[in-house]
């Protein structure tokens, strides 16, 4: 069996090529991994949309229900970034769902990676950051609520701090929340995840991953989760426009490595997230965000997951 990927072409809306988020990227990934033979077309799963109940266990009705009628006031709506249509509240849905069923694939087979996911600035009862509704809380929720798992750790390595996901379960012991970013960086005012390791500006590849070594083996000790969800964001690369760190693409595939192979090796199961990316150059935007699913493919074969 072959690693288990998660696309559906409803990830891509029509969007003005002026905006900061680039929504064509996750076609181009889905293409990318194809071409360059890292996945074959029958490695791909897709996903339903998430029904209102599933983000219901995260966000409040009303603002489930205005988002998706249209409904929600001006300044709201300026807090999330993105220009409101129907076909943008589908595309939310039916990500959320990839993460749902991303989680669900990997307890089956051990690992399973999203080609979308990672909205981690969306609260209960507002979306930020070009977030909207939560799928990194929504899909924890979901394994749970359908008892496929109960301990869930969290593993944020986008450059900015899962804010909207520490604030969800900043009560909960059942969700660990561990996230490293950049400390100057967006969100302005940050949450309390269960662990934050706030990063200096400018930090390069060998000192971010010692970091990272100095704390996943442990959590995972302390922890014991059912399921890991690993926020695999690119944009601490040197050449994101969001920034602020310095990773190169080696120092991106080794952290996915890195992450990967500590939890993989003590028998751990693993549902992958893009996260966040920007950039003017789409070819190596994309290109990073597919080192996760490289090193993934990699390591499913060497685990025979």
């Amino acid at each position: 069996m072959d690693l288990p990927l998660i696309y559906h072409p409803d990830y891509v809306v029509p969007w003005s090529l002026d905006h900061r988020f680039p929504m064509s990227k996750f076609k181009k990934l889905y293409e990318l991994l194809l071409v360059d033979d890292v996945a074959t077309g029958s490695q791909f799963h897709c996903p339903q949309r998430s029904p209102q109940e599933w983000l219901e266990l995260v966000h409040t009705s009303d603002y489930v229900n205005d988002y998706c009628e249209g409904t929600l006031d001006p300044k709201a709506q300026r807090r999330i970034g993105l220009p409101w249509s129907p076909a943008l509240v589908n595309r939310t849905c039916v990500a959320v769902g990839g993460t749902v069923l991303t989680a669900k694939l990997a307890l089956e087979s051990g690992l399973a990676c999203n080609t979308a996911g990672g909205t981690h600035h969306a609260f209960p009862s507002y979306g930020s950051g070009f977030c909207i509704f939560n799928d990194l809380a929504i899909a924890p929720r979901v394994v749970q609520t359908l008892g496929l798992a109960q301990k869930i750790l969290i593993v944020d390595l986008d450059v900015h701090q899962g804010d909207g996901t520490a604030f969800i379960f900043q009560d909960d012991s059942s969700v660990f929340t561990f996230s490293m970013h950049c400390e100057i960086n967006f969100p302005g005012t940050k949450q309390q995840s269960d662990l934050d390791v706030p990063l200096p500006e400018g930090m390069e590849d060998d000192e971010y991953l010692q970091t990272l070594a100095e704390y996943l083996p442990d959590l995972l000790t302390q922890e014991k989760p059912d399921l890991v969800f690993y926020d695999a964001g690119v944009d601490p690369h040197s050449c994101d426009r969001l920034g602020k760190l310095a990773l190169t693409d080696s120092g991106l595939f080794r952290r996915d490595m890195q992450v990967l192979t500590t939890c993989l090796s003590q028998g751990y199961p693993v549902a992958c997230v893009i996260g966040g990316g920007y950039g003017d150059d789409m070819d190596a935007l994309v290109y990073r965000h597919s080192l996760v699913h490289r090193a993934a493919s990699d390591l499913y074969r060497q685990y025979r997951l």
